[in-house]
């Protein structure tokens, strides 16, 4: 059966013909998303974790409950599991909004899994609108139905999104396996660094980005922690460094995502000159 799964999650990153609806909802989702206020609260940059994960756990569970009460419940059970199937319907809004936002920043295999990801859960949504509206209106049999049915594309639509997080590494922190340095390594000359200049540097093999601003060295990871861009290849905001590849912008001092789509601090390295050469170790 996993066999299966991951064949057909497989023949689905390759389909290609996938591609021109998926650019063109993406860059609907990424219009509607743009501003600072929206891309913060659906990322979960405020909780300084991924907001997609937690919110779709409320639905789920919801509907699994429903489910359970469903098959050993009997007709005591039968309104409590209607209140469910509609929480989940509810809250399957918000675990659908950040999940779009996360999958705007998506490209190539990650961003057609990522659609059919989408799909299967608008279909199970849509089985337990319906599953509530049968429920409501009497009909009991019908609603457990289309509840059974929804939650079965639900947990497919699933298989799929963890596929993206633990097999793809779709945002998950790309700076987590980096090894510290708990010496004084030294990386460039003094001069090197310029005011407002970005310079990458590699501290034994850790990659590091330095930069002068307003006359004091700031060394960060190069590696973004959210989809692992060169942030030396980005530019300095006022007092914080945007990455290139989704603009999740950083704090310069302390690593802080001040913009999303990043959600965790970006590592800082201590920096300091000694002899006209910059040495740099892993912050405290």
């Amino acid at each position: 059966m996993l066999g299966l799964l991951t064949t057909a999650t497989e023949q689905i990153s390759k389909m290609k013909s996938l591609d021109p609806i998926a650019k063109q909802v993406s860059s609907w989702v990424s219009k509607a998303t743009s501003p600072a206020a929206v891309k913060n609260a659906l990322s979960g940059t405020w909780l300084d974790h991924p907001l997609h994960p937690m919110a779709t756990d409320v639905p789920i569970g919801a509907w699994t409950m429903a489910t359970t009460l469903d098959v050993c419940g009997g007709e005591s059970t039968q309104t409590a599991a209607q209140h469910l199937v509609g929480i989940g319907v509810l809250t399957s809004l918000p675990a659908a909004a950040s999940g779009a936002s996360d999958w705007s920043d998506t490209i190539g295999k990650n961003r057609r899994i990522g659609l059919v990801h989408a799909v299967g859960n608008s279909v199970g949504t849509t089985m337990q609108v319906a599953s509530w509206c049968a429920r409501r209106s009497g009909r009991h049999r019908l609603g457990v139905g289309l509840s059974f049915l929804g939650l079965g594309a639900t947990m497919g639509a699933t298989y799929l999104g963890g596929h993206l997080s633990f097999a793809r590494g779709v945002n998950v922190n790309h700076t987590a396996f980096e090894a510290p340095v708990r010496k004084w390594t030294d990386v460039a000359a003094a001069d090197d660094v310029t005011e407002g200049q970005l310079v990458r540097v590699n501290a034994n093999k850790t990659p590091v980005m330095l930069t002068r601003h307003k006359g004091q060295l700031r060394a960060l990871s190069a590696t973004c922690v959210h989809a692992g861009g060169a942030l030396d290849e980005g530019h300095i905001d006022k007092d914080c460094v945007v990455c290139p590849l989704h603009q999740s912008t950083f704090r310069l001092s302390d690593g802080k995502p001040v913009r999303g789509p990043a959600t965790m601090e970006q590592p800082t390295w201590d920096v300091q000159t000694m002899d006209g050469r910059i040495q740099v170790k892993s912050a405290a």
